[in-house]
């Protein structure tokens, strides 16, 4: 089977398994979701055909009505922003999105448990950034306007609950994991690369419409200016080379004055791809190993191929890009 062909297969599984299609119950888990949602546009863009366009539209209309919502065994009913039925279907995204894990958040008087947290609801920031590319994609995609709005929306939220101040005096900070109506921490440490994933998808969103989110730019921008972005985890790598990819296109085709962090991430990327490749990951049997692992990072190198045509009037930048393809082969 072509890959093509093997693409369409697997996107119609998906939305047969997941309930997009036919009379299953539908299961919305919100980063599968917006990987979906890129992918049937992406189809639609290669062959015209205009159900994937309409499964991309149903899609993004299924996770809002299920994870804009609260969920069927909690107690609270309606819209998780707190808005009436008829605003909510206006504004669906402006109390966040679910992550949409199969056990209900931790309540407030029970200790954590580490274990089990990984199943448990909230939301997710870096969940919230790849949503909001993927509003992104289907608004250019569509030009229905609805979409950017929503993302806007979506964005302030996001910004304004997860980043805080732990001392006074101090540079802010992000949490890890939020509750469902954003109201507490459930994870307060910070991911490793959220910062990068909202500031750039945030310049990506205020670039392409001229929107203001100078707020949440300017408090993501000092979080970036000495990040550390290097790791072993391959797909926390894909995500290095994606938000690479994109500000390129940011910093080269719009003008955004973020060269020296697009520089930064090329040359952690390296250093990453160089620590997995010593790794004993690629040697672990298929049983032990996260697929989606290994995707993240494969849709990474896609974004690799894509930078090397966008740098090439910068020689420094240019010569990075060559050194860490020839490191991913």
């Amino acid at each position: 089977m072509k890959r093509d062909e093997l693409a369409l297969a697997l996107m119609m599984d998906f939305a047969r398994y997941t309930g997009l299609l036919g009379n299953s119950d539908s299961r919305r888990y919100l980063w599968t979701d917006a990987f979906a949602v890129c992918n049937f546009l992406g189809i639609y863009r290669q062959t015209g055909d205009r159900e994937f366009l309409d499964l991309a539209v149903g899609l993004v209309n299924q996770v809002h009505h299920i994870l804009g919502r609260h969920r069927n065994d909690d107690p609270r009913r309606g819209w998780i922003s707190g808005l009436s039925e008829h605003e909510g279907e206006l504004r669906p995204t402006c109390g966040g999105l679910r992550i949409g894990k199969p056990i209900n958040e931790r309540p407030p008087d029970q200790p954590i448990d580490q274990r089990s947290e990984w199943d448990r609801d909230g939301q997710y920031y870096h969940y919230l950034t790849k949503w909001l590319h993927a509003l992104h994609c289907t608004e250019r995609q569509t030009g229905d306007a609805r979409y950017h709005r929503w993302a806007v929306e979506l964005a302030v939220v996001a910004q304004r609950s997860f980043t805080r101040c732990s001392f006074p005096g101090f540079p802010k900070q992000m949490v890890w994991k939020m509750s469902i109506d954003l109201s507490r921490p459930l994870v307060s440490s910070m991911g490793q690369h959220d910062p990068l994933d909202g500031l750039v998808t945030c310049l990506e969103l205020q670039t392409d419409h001229d929107v203001s989110l100078d707020q949440a730019i300017n408090e993501l921008t000092p979080m970036c200016a000495h990040g550390d972005w290097g790791t072993d985890d391959p797909l926390g790598v894909g995500g290095l080379l994606d938000a690479a990819s994109r500000l390129a296109q940011l910093v080269f085709n719009r003008g955004v004055e973020y060269r020296g962090l697009l520089r930064q991430i090329l040359v952690d990327v390296e250093t990453s791809l160089y620590d997995i490749a010593e790794s004993s990951f690629l040697s672990n049997p298929a049983e032990r190993r996260l697929a989606f692992r290994e995707l993240g990072l494969s849709i990474g190198f896609q974004g690799l191929e894509r930078i090397n045509g966008i740098v090439s009037s910068d020689r420094e930048i240019s010569s990075l890009v060559a050194s860490t393809a020839a490191v991913s082969h």
